[in-house]
């Protein structure tokens, strides 16, 4: 029985897992940041699961989504403003730059 000990190494031309995160992460570092702030935002939801007092489960499982909705959807808006931004600045500035 000849086992095929290839059949999860990536080829040489495309880039491993790491490389390929790093990569993206260069060309939009407001998605992990995003992803963070969801993550901190839920544990620290999590954590207060006990002291959460008379309101019911549910409640406070809907704040939490809503919570962490709220960090990723504030990334994603940050970053579209960022890059309309800087689309106008570039496009001004080879406006300004013809003239």
């Amino acid at each position: 029985m000849s086992a095929n000990r290839r059949w999860w190494v990536p080829p040489d031309d495309e880039d491993c897992v790491s490389e390929k995160l790093l990569r993206k992460t260069r060309e939009s570092p407001l998605v992990p940041i995003g992803l963070g702030g969801c993550l901190v935002v839920a544990a620290y939801r999590i954590y207060r699961l006990r002291s959460r007092g008379s309101t019911k489960m549910s409640i406070h499982l809907i704040h939490t989504r809503v919570a962490a909705q709220a960090c990723a959807v504030g990334a994603v808006m940050l970053g579209a403003v960022y890059t309309m931004y800087s689309d106008y600045v570039k496009r001004m500035a080879q406006d300004a730059g013809e003239k």
